[in-house]
C-alpha cells in the first residue's frame, strides 16, 4: 500500500502547472526550459578514483537489462552555422585523417571490455560535427569495425549523420556497404534565402535533387532535421519546407525549434544589428503546430512530440533509447555516454582526448554518479517526449499515476493534457511544451513524493 509522505498542496506554483490561456500552444509558459532543468546536480567521481570505478564497471561480466547504445563522434565541420554553439574544429583533411586513425584504435580497445560484449546494441550513431567529411574509404572502414567489434541486434539501427554538401555516391555506397541502415542529414530549412542567412552549404534546387535521389534508391532509411524560428522564415515558405518534404520522399523528419545561445554566429549577429531578431517563442508555437498539423494530415506516424515517419522502416532509434535512459558507449573526443547509470562526457579537446588513448585511459573530467530516481526520470522523460503517460510504464504504476493527479488536472484546466483512468494525453499545446511538462512532474515528485510503507 502507498502513502504520501507530504500531500500536494490545492494550489500548485504556475511554475509546475502552466497558466491559462486562450492559446495554450503559445502562452501555457512563458519560456521552454532546458532538457536537464529540476534534475538537480549529480555527485561525481574525479582523477584515480573515476578511472578505478570505470574500470570496474567495464570488467563486470553481466550487463543490466537497460537498452544499449552506442555514440562514435566526429568532431570537425567545414562551416560552423550561424545558430550552431557546438562547433569543435574546421574540417582539414589531414587532421581528420589522424584523427580516424585514433578513433579507430578506441573503438577496437572499448570493444574488448567484458561490459561491452555481455548484451548485444540496438543502435549505434555516429554523430557530430560533420561526419560525412569522412572519406569513402574511412565510412567503409568505420561501417566494418563497428559489424566486427561489436555485438548488435539483428535489426540494430546503424546511424550517419551529416550534410548533403559534397555527399557523392561513392561516400554513400561506400557506407552502405560498410552497414550503415540509416542517414539523417541536416537540412534546417530548404529555402535558399534562409539557408544562406544560417550559413548552410547548397540551395533549395540541389537539396531538392539530391535528397529524391537517396530515397529513390529505396537502400536505406533517410531522415532529416528541419528548424523553425530561422531568420527570414515565414508561414509561407515554411509551409513549403513542410511540403519539400513530401516531395522529397524522405522517411523520416524532425521540427526542432530554434534556440539562440550566446557563443553563435546568430546571437551575436543579432546583436550587432546584422541580423533580425529571431520570432518569440509564441510564434515559433505556431510553427510547430503548422507542421504537426501537416504531417498528420499527410498520414505521417508521430514518434515523438518532434518528429515523424512516412515509411514504417524509420524508427528514430537511438533518440528514443537516449530519451529512455539506455546505456550508451562513448567513443570519440567529445562523446557523452552512460555505463550502468554513471555519466561521463568524453575531454572535447582532441589533445587530452589523444593522450587518452594513447595511454589506452578514457580521457574525461569526471564521472558522475547514478542520478536518484533516474528510472522514474527516464520514464517520465520518454513518456513526455512520446506524448502520453503511461500509468504502467512508471514505476510504482498506477498508485504514482494517481498521486500526481493534481498535476495532471492543473495541466487538463490549462489545455496541455487529456486525463483518462490510465494514461494522460499530451494535446498539440502540451506536446510543443513536453519538456516543460517532464520537468515540472519530476519536480513535482521531488517535492511531493510517494514512498511504500
Amino acid at each position: 500500500m502507498s502513502t504520501i509522505d507530504l500531500a500536494p498542496p490545492r494550489q500548485l506554483p504556475e511554475a509546475l502547472t502552466g497558466q491559462a490561456s486562450p492559446s495554450p500552444i503559445q502562452f501555457a509558459f512563458t519560456k521552454k526550459t532546458g532538457a536537464h532543468a529540476n534534475h538537480g546536480k549529480r555527485e561525481a567521481l574525479s582523477g584515480v578514483q573515476a578511472q578505478q570505478t570505470l574500470n570496474e564497471l567495464l570488467t563486470q561480466t553481466k550487463a543490466s537489462q537497460q537498452a544499449r547504445a552506442i555514440y562514435i563522434h566526429i568532431p570537425f565541420c567545414r562551416v560552423r552555422c550561424t545558430f550552431c554553439n557546438f562547433f569543435q574544429y574546421a574540417s582539414n583533411q589531414q587532421m581528420i585523417d589522424d584523427y580516424f586513425a585514433l578513433l579507430e584504435q578506441e573503438l577496437i580497445a572499448k570493444s574488448r571490455y567484458p561490459w561491452t560484449q555481455a548484451r548485444s546494441f540496438d543502435a549505434v550513431y555516429v554523430g557530430g560535427g560533420t561526419p560525412t567529411d569522412l572519406s569513402p574509404q574511412q565510412l567503409l572502414r568505420l561501417g566494418q569495425l563497428i559489424h566486427r567489434h561489436f555485438p548488435l541486434s539483428d535489426n540494430c539501427e546503424i546511424t550517419l549523420e551529416g550534410r548533403l554538401n559534397r555527399f557523392s555516391d561513392d561516400k554513400f555506397n561506400a557506407a552502405l556497404e560498410g552497414g550503415f541502415n540509416r542517414f539523417s542529414f541536416g537540412v534546417q530549412s530548404f529555402n535558399s534565402k534562409v539557408r544562406r542567412a544560417a550559413k548552410r552549404l547548397d540551395n533549395r534546387d540541389y537539396i531538392l535533387e539530391r535528397l529524391s535521389q537517396l530515397t529513390a534508391s529505396n537502400q536505406a532509411t533517410i531522415a532529416i532535421d528541419l528548424i523553425y524560428g530561422l531568420p527570414h522564415q515565414t508561414q509561407e515558405n515554411w509551409q513549403q519546407d513542410l511540403q519539400d518534404v513530401i516531395d522529397t520522399g524522405v522517411h523520416g523528419v524532425d521540427l526542432y525549434q530554434l534556440l539562440t545561445f550566446g557563443g553563435s554566429g546568430l546571437q551575436r549577429n543579432i546583436d550587432a544589428g546584422r541580423e533580425v531578431v529571431p520570432l518569440e517563442t509564441s510564434d515559433k508555437a505556431m510553427m510547430y503546430q503548422q507542421g504537426h498539423q501537416f504531417f498528420t494530415q499527410q498520414g505521417f506516424q508521430q514518434l515523438s512530440y518532434c518528429h515523424w515517419a512516412s515509411d514504417k522502416r524509420e524508427q528514430s532509434r537511438y533518440n528514443s533509447l537516449a530519451k529512455q535512459g539506455a546505456e550508451i558507449l562513448p567513443i570519440g573526443a567529445g562523446a557523452g555516454g552512460n555505463i550502468n547509470g554513471y555519466g561521463l562526457m568524453q575531454s572535447r579537446d582532441i589533445d587530452t582526448w589523444r593522450a587518452g588513448v594513447t595511454a589506452n585511459n578514457w580521457a574525461f573530467e569526471q564521472l558522475s554518479l547514478p542520478a536518484n530516481n533516474a528510472q522514474l526520470k527516464a520514464a517520465i522523460t520518454s513518456a513526455c517526449d512520446k506524448g502520453r503517460i503511461e500509468a504502467s510504464l512508471l514505476p510504482k504504476g498506477l498508485a504514482l499515476f494517481e498521486h500526481c493527479q493534481a498535476l495532471f488536472e492543473a495541466w487538463q484546466r490549462n489545455g496541455l493534457v487529456t486525463i483518462k483512468p490510465t494514461h494522460l494525453a499530451l494535446t498539440v499545446a502540451g506536446q510543443f511544451w513536453s519538456v516543460n511538462l517532464a520537468n515540472a512532474m519530476t519536480q513535482y515528485l521531488q517535492m511531493y513524493p510517494l514512498a511504500n510503507d
